[in-house]
């Protein structure tokens, strides 16, 4: 997942293309409060292009704004932020991720935070499924591990446990390394790299079929905590001192702390404060429950539909959640246009 990564890859920054026109907005929609087309960030992960396609949906149909989406993703957003005052809205931006490139933004004056996305932010950690937490009730937590090794013994390791982390370059992968050495599961445990998302997913997605047991680092909301019912493993406090060295590379004396919730903010131009003050408020209170979140992208990717069906699919499932977000001539103008 790109977006994990964005410290480790600040200094390589590059500016994302253009996206595609938006259909006329309905006409009982509310003003919109800008004449220009507003361009809206559409990350490469799978819950970011859905809210891509959500915000799109509010603003052309709620609004009646005209609408661009901009491919993005977590660091060259922010570079073009920074650069050219692009994309007008941001509606996920992990910037707990880019602290120092969003530190600079902030400064510029160019850019506010309108909210943040999700109720719980984003949650990392070490996960289990939830069938090997009910059988094995001994289990709890990351510090459980050391004596409960054999539970996770790959046939072709039979020696040792195996514990699968992220593909190098992910921030969270750092992360779970540098608490492998904390918890010194090195004797019991193999730290088995993933090599892509895409074959962590994979591996989960078979074990959980197998009915076997694994213990993975993830993160919330994805498809996957959802459709393979993961449950997370304790943690000691967070300590944002010992956190700090955890998530550096060369970490050299690295100490056991809880995992930091990561911030998944709204970013939004400034000149909008002025120019559409209505959609302002309605990106202050765009927020969804993780646990939402989570079932919405486990549909998606069960049903391998696209973003914008997903984003449907959230309209229709969950209006108690986004109906709470604008006025109910907006609200109207958007369940007319679903399908």
């Amino acid at each position: 997942m790109g977006l994990l990564n964005g410290r480790l890859l600040a200094a390589g920054i590059l500016a994302a293309g253009t996206g595609f026109m938006a259909a006329p907005a309905a006409a009982e929609a509310a003003k919109c409060g800008t004449n220009d087309t507003i361009t809206v960030a559409q990350m490469s992960w799978f819950s970011g292009g859905v809210m891509a396609f959500v915000t799109k949906k509010i603003l052309e149909e709620g609004y009646g704004c005209k609408v661009q989406l901009q491919p993005g993703d977590t660091v060259p957003t922010a570079s073009t932020m920074l650069t050219r005052g692009r994309p007008d809205i941001a509606p996920e931006m992990w910037i707990s991720l880019i602290p120092d490139v969003w530190e600079r933004i902030e400064k510029s004056g160019k850019y506010f935070v309108a909210g943040q996305l999700y109720t719980n932010g984003g949650i990392l950690g070490w996960w289990v499924p939830a069938y090997v937490a009910k059988e094995h009730p001994q289990l709890k937590s990351i510090s459980d591990l050391k004596d409960n090794w054999k539970l996770f013994v790959d046939p072709g390791q039979p020696n040792k446990g195996r514990l699968y982390n992220g593909p190098p370059g992910w921030g969270g992968s750092v992360v779970t390394a540098n608490l492998f050495k904390a918890l010194d599961l090195g004797k019991t445990f193999e730290l088995f790299s993933a090599g892509s998302g895409a074959n962590l997913q994979a591996a989960i997605a078979r074990k959980v079929a197998q009915k076997q047991a694994i213990v993975t680092f993830y993160w919330e909301p994805t498809a996957v905590i959802s459709r393979y019912n993961l449950v997370r493993l304790d943690t000691p406090p967070y300590d944002a001192q010992e956190y700090a060295c955890l998530s550096q590379t060369d970490c050299a004396d690295p100490q056991v702390t809880g995992w930091q919730t990561t911030r998944i903010d709204i970013a939004v131009a400034t000149p909008l404060k002025q120019s559409a003050p209505a959609l302002v408020d309605f990106l202050s209170k765009m927020q969804i429950p993780n646990e939402a979140m989570n079932k919405v992208l486990a549909w998606g990717d069960s049903n391998h539909a696209s973003l914008q069906d997903t984003a449907e699919y959230f309209f229709k499932t969950y209006p108690q959640v986004w109906t709470q977000w604008m006025p109910a001539k907006a609200v109207e103008a958007i369940k007319k246009s679903l399908k």
